[in-house]
């Protein structure tokens, strides 16, 4: 019996994370090796990405006129830079291999920070092994090399930066992963939001200042060539969705699939649901209603307000508001391809322990939801399971995030009061 209460100890207890963090990364590391060595690479965006960003080293500027052989190119300028320095890297993207342990690098490290920021939040070990062994995001990076690798990268690095209250490199960090895929958008309300609340107005609005900046150092480039090109293209809202490789509304049929009354009912959905949470989870920092804080945001809070307000803006919700986030827009997506697992891999263990789920329903949620991804191509079944999954998560951490952030701490229990990230 006292061996079985210690098992459960070190499951549950937070404080054993920190040992457990490195193993299991070297087991991953491990793991990522035999995957290289024994699977074979398949091709899918490489030699489309390889063959844009060829044009832009050659001297093309005019967004309209690159393309590849999957079509023209629709993500932003921090795309064409980073796979740039890939393509000169890799012999002109023909070194596989190299680009294949590039990525494998690229995943070990972005795990490294996802756990480091998973110890922040005080999730509890049992936790961890779910971020190491789903066959889909070994995948994407490994034997896929997309775009999306780099993107949720740039997210778990602005998520660490902000529980670290370092907001400066944070905004950085999240208008450069934005830049690399515009899919990172889908958090933008509550990075918003949780600015807001952790710094005073004018510090919030110099953050917002400082990833528009970001934003048009990187497009300066295309821009006086090209500017509607460009922004046509690195942002284009009003892309064209084929249901034979849609990932999540299968079930639902082409004709429903395809029709306007689907599209707006997906946006309201959307938009309902970050209602709900800004107006029930998300500004609870401040201790004010919607309207309260919208009316109170322009008159510079007291300092001892502003202290307190920031002191709840914890690492814990900080992830929680930002991942719900993702996972809201993810979940009313028109179409989800199988790279943006991605973004809900390292996400899901997170947001369903964040749930109050059992820790058995967390496996059998997690479980289910890595069958459905690993569908090719996708079932009706296996799209509903697609949906059913992100539905649970997002309903399950609103409900159980009701009683969060009422006797909140900053960070390593310390008062913020001096920190300069405060004044």
């Amino acid at each position: 019996m006292e061996l079985f209460d210690r098992a459960i100890e070190l499951a549950r207890n937070p404080a054993h994370a920190r040992w457990l963090s490195p193993l299991l990364l070297a087991a991953d590391a491990c793991l990522c090796t035999f995957i290289i060595l024994k699977i074979p690479y398949t091709e899918i965006d490489w030699k489309a990405y390889m063959q844009q960003v060829s044009q832009y080293l050659d001297g093309e500027r005019d967004y309209n006129l690159i393309k590849g052989g999957t079509g023209p190119l629709v993500y932003p300028a921090a795309h064409v830079y980073i796979y740039s320095v890939l393509y000169k890297l890799t012999d002109g993207g023909q070194n596989i291999l190299l680009a294949q342990a590039i990525f494998a690098w690229l995943y070990l490290g972005i795990l490294t920070i996802v756990m480091a920021c998973y110890r922040m939040a005080k999730v509890p070990p049992y936790v961890f092994p779910l971020l190491i062994v789903s066959k889909r995001l070994h995948s994407i990076f490994l034997l896929r090399l997309f775009n999306d690798c780099f993107a949720v990268a740039f997210l778990f690095l602005a998520i660490y930066a902000y529980q670290h209250r370092i907001w400066t490199v944070g905004s950085v960090a999240y208008s450069f992963g934005v830049g690399t895929k515009m899919s990172l958008l889908l958090a933008g309300p509550a990075v918003g939001i949780i600015l807001l609340q952790a710094l005073p107005l004018r510090r919030a609005l110099n953050a917002a200042f400082l990833m528009a900046q970001v934003q048009l150092t990187i497009a300066w480039p295309f821009i006086p060539r090209n500017p509607i090109g460009y922004i046509s293209r690195a942002f284009e809202f009003s892309r064209q969705f084929l249901y034979k490789w849609t990932v999540n509304w299968r079930f639902l049929g082409e004709e429903t699939f395809r029709s306007r009354e689907f599209a707006i009912a997906l946006i309201s959905t959307n938009l309902g649901f970050l209602a709900l949470f800004a107006a029930t989870r998300w500004l609870k920092p401040s201790r004010q209603s919607t309207s309260e804080f919208f009316m109170a945001m322009w008159k510079p809070r007291a300092l001892l307000v502003q202290q307190q307000v920031s002191l709840r803006v914890t690492a814990s919700f900080i992830m929680t508001s930002t991942l719900t986030s993702m996972m809201i827009g993810l979940l009313c997506a028109r179409s989800l391809h199988y790279q943006f697992y991605a973004y809900i891999a390292w996400s899901t263990p997170f947001l369903l322990w964040k749930s109050k789920m059992h820790p058995m329903g967390i496996y059998a949620v997690w479980a289910a939801q890595e069958w459905a991804w690993n569908v090719y191509p996708s079932s009706k079944a296996s799209s509903a399971v697609v949906v059913g999954c992100l539905f649970i998560q997002v309903v399950g951490v609103w409900w159980g995030t009701r009683e969060d952030g009422m006797n909140a701490r900053a960070p390593n229990g310390r008062n913020d009061q001096t920190h300069e990230h405060v004044h």
